[in-house]
């Protein structure tokens, strides 16, 4: 550390809050967030509208705050630069122009799946989801596929203290199987959701068995039911599953 350093406790708070945000389930209150810490009401208070101010939070509803959309462009902006964006991007690429659906990087935060990375289906494809969003970890093919890179008992452990949600009616809320799902992709290396997180949508998924500290990642392919169809599965999976083999190599050489 540099001589004549001095920390600014407001920065710290700043932190703080933004993280404690980040773990939150649903957007907080400025008196939630005060007690979180028990920190000086006003001070919270002023933190969180300067934050506002500048774009980093926004207001849901009438007194509660999440992220705005300048902390996303911020994100954004740090992880295209990032070695694991730039080398894996063309391959998204690639995948896209072989099968003209969307394609996603993505790596798993607690119980969410975190986009870094995507690239559009050439198909009208009405998907909400940009670089930075947070998926549920306990839905889709991404999901499935980064829960696979887990050990058993923290599997377990996830499985044990949430329910699984009925996105659609083709969701799976029996843990003893959904458990088997992520089994399975352990054992072929390649994961499925056959409109189980939204009706009408398929998606197929790889894990990626790369060294980025402790946080699984995972390649998903996203396309509409009559754009993946029965008869091409085993050809994408099967490509797919080649590409994160190359992937894997590229990084083991680092």
């Amino acid at each position: 550390m540099e001589t004549g350093f001095k920390r600014v406790p407001a920065i710290d708070k700043c932190f703080n809050i933004l993280d404690l945000l980040a773990k939150a389930k649903d957007p907080m209150g400025v008196s939630d967030i005060s007690k979180a810490f028990n920190y000086n009401r006003s001070t919270v208070f002023n933190i969180v509208y300067t934050l506002m101010d500048v774009g980093i939070l926004e207001r849901r509803g009438k007194s509660k705050f999440h992220f705005g959309t300048q902390l996303y462009a911020l994100s954004r902006s740090a992880i295209r630069r990032s070695e694991l964006i730039n080398t894996i991007h063309p391959y998204l690429k690639e995948i896209n122009h072989k099968t003209r659906m969307m394609v996603f990087l993505g790596i798993r935060s607690g119980l969410r799946a975190i986009i870094l990375d995507k690239v559009d289906s050439t198909f009208d494809i009405r998907v909400m989801s940009e670089a930075g969003m947070r998926l549920p970890l306990l839905a889709g093919a991404g999901g499935k596929a980064l829960l696979s890179q887990l050990s058993e008992a923290e599997v377990d452990e996830i499985l044990s203290t949430n329910e699984l949600k009925k996105f659609t009616p083709f969701s799976c809320t029996i843990k003893r199987e959904y458990k088997a799902m992520i089994q399975k992709t352990r054992e072929d290396g390649i994961a499925f959701d056959m409109e189980e997180y939204i009706e009408g949508i398929r998606a197929l998924a790889v894990p990626l068995n790369i060294n980025i500290g402790n946080s699984p990642a995972a390649i998903w392919a996203v396309g509409l039911r009559i754009q993946v169809k029965d008869e091409v599965i085993t050809q994408y999976s099967e490509y797919l599953k080649k590409i994160a083999t190359e992937i894997e190599i590229r990084f083991s050489t680092k």
